[in-house]
């Protein structure tokens, strides 16, 4: 009996090893198959919540190309746009700030701006600490569910989950806790790696009457 205890011991042990590995491993093949992505297209769905301010929704869909384009276009709130151009991002929320887009230069923009997915799988080996949490579904297909801690100073959140599809590697959902106490959920339906996208998917033309506020 105690030889049998003692096996099952030695069986057990392993586990937290194997999942420390494995969430490494899966984090790393999601920023290859990230990086390797010529282009990426889904529908999103968005929920934040403050305590202090309350839970905020929308949806839309979004393009993107590498790390420096990236276009968020909401049906929820209707008409409102977030693009990164690869020069600028533009920030047209009308429902929060009416007449007016906000322009700010890429290369003096703070914090991680909407670009999330170039956040969490840009050298994610170096920036976090990967832990395995479990098995889930999203839209259908099979996740495996880990959390990152970061790893060092500097990065625009203080801790993140991804829902990493076993079928291409790459995010079905995010989650991140901000510094300013910000809860952000992100949920990806209807994902395409490398879509033909059109020539201006990138481009934002400010709406007639729309005032231009450069930050």
């Amino acid at each position: 009996m105690r030889a049998a205890a003692l096996l099952s011991l030695l069986i057990v042990l392993p586990g937290p090893a194997l999942h420390a590995q494995s969430a490494a491993s899966l984090l790393q093949r999601a920023a290859d198959d990230f990086r390797r992505l010529r282009s990426l297209s889904a529908d999103f769905d968005q929920v934040v919540k403050n305590e202090m301010v309350g839970t905020f929704t929308s949806r839309g869909a979004l393009v993107q190309s590498g790390a420096s384009r990236l276009a968020m276009r909401f049906g929820d709130p209707k008409g409102e746009a977030i693009v990164i151009d690869g020069t600028y991002i533009w920030i047209y929320t009308p429902s929060t700030a009416p007449g007016q887009v906000l322009r700010v230069p890429i290369a003096s923009a703070s914090g991680y701006g909407v670009n999330l997915l170039g956040w969490l799988l840009d050298r994610p080996a170096e920036r976090y600490h990967a832990s395995y949490v479990r098995q889930d579904t999203v839209d259908g297909a099979t996740v495996d569910v880990i959390t990152l801690e970061p790893a060092v100073a500097g990065l625009p959140f203080t801790g993140a989950t991804l829902w990493l599809a076993r079928s291409d590697g790459l995010p079905r959902r995010i989650e991140v806790t901000e510094p300013s106490g910000n809860h952000r959920t992100v949920t990806l339906s209807h994902l395409k790696p490398n879509p033909e996208l059109p020539p201006n998917a990138f481009v934002f033309t400010p709406p007639k009457g729309v005032k231009i506020v450069d930050r």
